[in-house]
């Protein structure tokens, strides 16, 4: 009876994974490098690559741009204020037909020039939970399935292991294939279960206004105002109003704001409404560099009179626990150590997902080879494996090659970097598909070379090489960006050496049996 229960929870492992490995991999990818989106960013957008400002400039200094945004008769405005992992100022603002954004120099008040990029924190961070699929939140729904996947994956695969624990202690490098994948898939898998099972559960209920509506389509009349009531927002709701109103000083309202805060709090962000209307709101959000839990706790102000409007109310218990969860899965925080951890264990992640892949090839390759299921799912892994990480590195040298400013085809540059991204990864699955014996060992070249690249042409293109940035403080995430860089194509290279080793072996054993035929 329990070797039967065992045998359909390994039948449930096994299909699972087969089945949405794929997608798996590219949320926990994209998870990974969304770790440090802000760093990336400053890698891919040069001009950002600035020392942090000994004194802020005041708010008002962004007046100018507020009042660009009245005249384009935006429906909001807002600016992003410097913090840990980001020295530059953001400001952005959005109409009916455009939504526009600039990178200010927080010393100088001056717009820094525009990267033409989208970045970690705007490509790689929304590919993590949508997979830039949008229609009907078709993106959103499959990383549902995947992850209710990883659940069902990390229950059946502590079932279907009867010495977990004993075989985490155990790997052996020089055994066969099989035997090492195994080994790996199941160090990673222990290593990281309790990461890989709140990252999970917290990333579903980060996204539980798409999977379970119908309790909020009993409680708000639209998901308009169940965000607006859980966020803090209700000051949004409000008629159009007038034109024509002044908004009053920013940082008389920004000191009130301080103020109700108390303990020394700092405004990251602020808001201001229906700019230029009589229905205008400034709205101040409280920076959560120094806690876990996501509450910003939002202090609003009448725009053209400046009295005080709203501030939440005090958390209940299950909008507490959906906070704290929230704050685990983002990791706003700072703490550089755990960042760092969330880096390894998403690694590791991957790891767990590519072995549990590779396993299943290696094991039926002898008996099933030829066959189309076969096929499809080594075409399917390569692409997904090791396909997504050479596009992830193909991103990143188009930034690196691109001028700025430039388009293609009526394209402009940003556009150019996302197709360099789904050709090379379309590529890299056709390749699989066709050269299954060499796929590994050219994929693993190839993102060698690669990582490279993108490590020269950044030392190239902005003069910034690891050397330099060791000695610059501020340029320690770009420094930081370019030893992953390396590091990764040392493993790849690596690991082309040994699975050439082992092609070439093969190839002999074959030949040996012909000819003794």
């Amino acid at each position: 009876m329990k070797n039967d229960f065992r045998r359909s929870m390994g039948w449930l492992h096994t299909w699972a994974g087969v089945v949405l490995g794929s997608i798996l991999f590219a949320i926990f990818w994209m998870g990974t490098l969304s770790v440090f989106d802000c760093e990336i960013d400053q890698w891919m957008k040069p001009a950002t690559r600035l020392a942090p400002a000994a004194h802020a400039l005041p708010l008002e200094s962004y007046r100018p741009f507020l009042n660009e945004a009245i005249a384009a008769k935006a429906s909001f405005w807002n600016v992003t204020l410097p913090g840990e992992r980001e020295a530059v100022v953001h400001t952005h603002y959005g109409t009916r037909q455009k939504f526009i954004s600039h990178d200010v120099n927080p010393v100088t008040g001056q717009i820094l020039p525009d990267a033409g990029t989208l970045g970690a924190t705007g490509f790689i961070f929304p590919f993590h939970y949508t997979l830039n699929l949008e229609l009907m939140n078709m993106g959103e729904w499959l990383v549902g399935l995947a992850s209710m996947a990883m659940l069902a994956l990390c229950v059946t695969g502590v079932i279907i292991h009867r010495k977990i624990f004993t075989d985490f202690f155990t790997f052996r490098s020089q055994a066969k294939s099989r035997r090492m994948l195994l080994d790996l898939h199941n160090i990673s898998g222990v290593l990281g279960l309790p990461f890989h099972c709140i990252l999970t559960l917290s990333g579903l209920i980060l996204l539980g206004a798409t999977f379970f509506p119908a309790g909020i389509n009993a409680v708000y009349p639209n998901t308009r105002s169940y965000f607006f009531d859980s966020n803090g927002l209700s000051f949004l709701a409000v008629k159009h109003g007038k034109a024509g109103a002044s908004v009053v000083s920013l940082d008389q309202a920004a000191v009130r704001a301080q103020s109700l805060w108390g303990n020394g709090a700092e405004p990251h962000l602020v808001l201001v409404a229906n700019p230029g209307l009589t229905t205008s709101r400034i709205a101040f959000f409280r920076g959560t560099e120094g806690q876990v839990m996501v509450d910003r706790d939002v202090i609003a102000f009448e725009g053209s009179t400046g009295a005080f409007l709203s501030r939440p109310q005090a958390l209940g218990k299950i909008m507490q626990t959906q906070r704290f969860l929230s704050g685990l899965h983002l990791i706003e925080f700072h703490h550089w150590v755990l960042r760092w951890v969330y880096f390894v264990l998403g690694l590791g992640s991957c790891v767990l997902i590519a072995t549990g892949f590779l396993f299943w090839l290696d094991a039926r390759r002898k008996r099933q080879a030829a066959q189309f299921g076969f096929r499809l799912v080594e075409g399917l892994a390569a692409g997904s494996v090791t396909g997504i990480i050479l596009a992830t590195l193909a991103f990143f040298v188009a930034n690196r090659l691109l001028p700025v400013g430039v388009s293609y085809w009526g394209m402009e540059r940003a556009t150019v970097e996302i197709y360099a991204f789904y050709t090379v990864w379309l590529a890299a699955c056709v390749y699989g598909w066709l050269w299954p014996r060499s796929v590994w060992v050219v994929h693993c070249i190839a993102i060698g070379t690669l990582a490279i690249l993108a490590t020269v042409l950044n030392w190239i293109t902005t003069g910034d090489h690891l050397f330099r940035a060791v000695s610059h403080r501020y340029l320690w995430p770009v420094g930081g960006m370019d030893a992953v860089l390396l590091f990764g194509a040392l493993l790849a290279f690596l690991a082309a050496g040994r699975l050439l080793r082992r092609l070439r072996k093969q190839q002999h054993s074959s030949r040996l049996i012909v000819e003794a035929a």
